[in-house]
């Protein structure tokens, strides 16, 4: 009886899966049926709309340029979202901010802060004056919609036939987004985003309102930003008041405003200038007969004391002082920096002289360098090798790939879990996932000691090390160290695939110079306002000195980076008498070259590279960045009271540098300009100049005869008269 019921709920369950199966079968037949029917009917409607001949082809190439609409439409809005992230900063309003800067010995360097709300209407500027500068910068400016097409058309053409760049495609609209919300650095996302941004400026803008925008904003040289500030420089009048030639003048700057600076070069301001006048007749903005006058009689400028000024650190400096003073009663400050005009001068020097004589040959277009003293100071900055040309701070805001210079903080970590100088590890080759690291020349190595593995920038090392001990608190020490640049902990970033800027790099090493301290980088120490009431105090209201890594890994490291200029990559950076320590660097494909070294006294950074990030001659970091940093550090410590190295003996003096080459009339292998001098206050040296002048007027010049001398020789000396 109960095989009888299984059979029959057997026989019912197989039922049920057969009408299941008939189900779906009469589901897919009639589905099947239907939308054959259905594609059918649809078929017969849409050959009402078929095309055939001339018609199709026309069809088809509408269609598959609205395909490629589609698509462009998409890429287009991708490009178009980080340029328009820069809008959200508040651009329009700003502080009053109007700041003197002094340098560390209380003298005036120069100045920044722009009322933009106090800028001349433009209404009310000279017509000629606006006339020069769109003829010259934007003929079509009231014509485009921010992106000059046919204008950027035409510099191509003009470009193809000179054969180099004669002519640029920006318009106004795009340099003044280049201005408000981009940076100078010369790359395509650059010049994408400028373009969008442009655009966005065209909707949101009238044209008055750009046009006043770019004039108010533009730098003019001198330290001057804005036609109004640029005629007060120059010409001490209102720009109301300039007349043609003045007016063509300035139009000039805004090309090459170091280059065309009337107070430092004339008569390239002059021919810039002529060049400006004939652009507005070819524009049709001005006939020949009423600019032949400003050519006859071409404008005259105030005589100025041609003094470099320090634009890079100063608007460095000003960010700073920015931040600080957000709770102040007011924005009128005098800020003490931290800047020594000696030092500046002689980084500056440093960094051009290798520039003009090796850099072609290297094709290496920039350079940048930062100097930070041993108690945090930051001493001199070059961001560039010509701010009339661009303001763009590679030395603060440029990030680039450190290569070899980031190994000694991945060594940092590896002493502060106990290794050793001598500590022998594997330098054999190593593999993660599918990336080997090569060592330089493709050598392997077997087992080294980690001095030798630092000192000779093997790579397979740090790689491995870090590999096993863990990348996350590698980066974590880095941070600690002074870099803000984010690091990411991916297999290659022992071997400085991470960007950071030169800034960074030298408060990273002034860690081993500080003997494990904090850096405490800082370029503000007093901040006054009008009156004199101290509003800001570094010593009191800025951050205390901390330590950062262990006095046994600062020791370690400074031990193991004084090899470096001595046997190792950095040799040409080896000063005479003076202990040094640092690290050579250089990228792949030879983009950047580095060189980060440090004494007792002070740490300095070095990069050489392009802003397109062009590959050098293979250059490396042992070669113009150490040649640079050795011309600066060897000046810097002339005159110097010597530091030594925390935890590493100090080398005795050379006598080559104290005392000349013995038996011979030729001078020390160190130039007499390295002397090094302190620059007098300001009142010591008015009062000095105000002495000579008294002692000249009292005491004409004659001519004396001195025995000892040659037959027919004199000397001209000044009689002091006896009252």
């Amino acid at each position: 009886m109960r095989d009888r019921f299984e059979q029959r709920k057997k026989w019912s369950a197989f039922k049920s899966l057969m009408s299941f199966d008939s189900w779906v079968d009469d589901a897919m037949y009639r589905f099947k049926s239907g939308s054959g029917g259905w594609w059918e009917s649809l078929t017969i409607f849409f050959r009402k709309f078929r095309v055939y001949g001339f018609k199709k082809g026309v069809v088809e190439v509408c269609c598959e340029g609205l395909t490629l609409g589609v698509v462009g439409a998409v890429l287009m809005l991708a490009l178009a979202k980080p340029a328009f992230e820069e809008t959200e900063k508040d651009w329009r309003t700003s502080k009053k901010y109007s700041v003197t800067f002094l340098d560390r010995f209380g003298n005036e360097i120069g100045r920044r802060g722009i009322l933009h709300n106090d800028a001349e209407p433009i209404e009310t500027l000279p017509d000629h004056f606006l006339k020069a500068v769109m003829a010259t910068e934007d003929r079509r400016f009231f014509e485009h919609v921010g992106i000059d097409f046919f204008g950027l058309l035409r510099a191509m053409v003009e470009n193809a036939r000179a054969n180099s760049v004669v002519q640029g495609g920006s318009t106004i609209t795009q340099q003044l987004a280049k201005n408000l919300f981009l940076t100078n650095e010369r790359t395509l996302e650059r010049k994408i985003k400028e373009a969008f941004l442009a655009l966005w400026l065209e909707y949101n803008l009238s044209k008055k309102e750009i046009l006043k925008l770019y004039l108010d904003r533009a730098y003019m040289g001198g330290g001057a930003f804005g036609a109004a500030a640029a005629a007060e420089f120059y010409f001490q009048k209102n720009i109301r008041d300039v007349t043609l030639a003045e007016a063509a003048m300035m139009a000039g700057l805004y090309k090459a405003p170091a280059k065309y600076a009337p107070h430092i070069n004339l008569p390239a301001a002059r021919a810039r200038a002529n060049e400006v006048l004939t652009n507005m007749v070819q524009a049709n903005f001005m006939t020949e007969g009423q600019v032949i006058s400003a050519r006859r009689s071409p404008a005259n400028v105030v005589r100025r004391e041609k003094k470099e000024s320090p634009d890079y650190f100063l608007d460095y400096a000003f960010e700073r002082v920015k931040e600080l003073s957000l709770g102040f009663p007011t924005t009128t400050l005098i800020a003490k920096t931290t800047l020594d005009p000696s030092l500046q001068s002689a980084a500056d020097d440093a960094v051009l002289s290798h520039l003009r004589q090796y850099g072609t040959e290297y094709k290496a277009n920039q350079a940048a360098m930062a100097v930070i003293e041993s108690g945090g100071e930051v001493r001199a900055m070059v961001g560039g090798r010509d701010y009339g040309e661009s303001q763009y701070n590679r030395a603060s805001r440029a990030k680039r790939q450190p290569g070899s210079t980031f190994k000694p903080f991945v060594y940092t970590y590896f002493m502060q879990r106990g290794y050793k100088p001598k500590s022998v590890v594997n330098g054999g080759s190593i593999r993660i996932g599918k990336w080997a690291p090569k060592n330089y020349g493709g050598r392997n190595f077997g087992r080294v000691d980690l001095t030798t593995a630092l000192v000779k920038s093997i790579n397979t090392v740090p790689v491995r090390l870090a590999n096993e001990l863990g990348r996350g608190p590698i980066v974590d020490l880095v941070a600690k160290m002074g870099v803000d640049s984010p690091i990411s902990a991916e297999p290659a970033m022992p071997l400085g695939t991470n960007e950071m800027t030169v800034l960074e790099q030298a408060t990273g090493y002034g860690v081993f110079m500080t003997g494990g301290l904090s850096t405490n980088r800082h370029t503000v120490t007093q901040i006054t306002d009008a009156a004199g009431e101290m509003l800001y105090n570094f010593k009191t209201d800025g951050p205390k000195r901390e330590r950062v890594i262990s006095e046994d890994a600062a020791k370690s490291m400074n031990v193991m980076l004084s090899q470096v200029p001595e046997w190792g990559t950095g040799r040409r950076a080896k000063l005479d008498g003076i202990k040094t320590a640092g690290k050579t660097g250089t990228t792949q494909s030879y983009r950047d070259a580095w060189f980060v070294g440090y004494t007792g006294n002070y740490v300095a950074a070095v990069w050489f590279g392009n802003d397109n990030y062009g590959p050098t001659n293979k250059l490396t970091g042992g070669r113009l960045p150490a040649m640079t940093w050795k011309k600066f550090m060897t000046y810097a410590h002339k005159n110097t009271e010597l530091k030594p190295l925390p935890f590493v003996e100090a080398e005795k003096p050379s006598e080559a540098i104290e005392k000349g080459t013995p038996d011979s009339d030729k001078p020390a292998d160190i130039p007499l300009v390295l002397a090094r001098q302190k620059p007098l206050p300001l009142k010591t040296g008015r009062l000095l100049r105000a002495l000579a002048q008294d002692l000249r007027a009292a005491a004409p010049l004659e001519k004396v005869t001195v025995s000892g001398l040659p037959q027919n020789s004199s000397l001209t000396v000044n009689s002091v008269k006896k009252n």
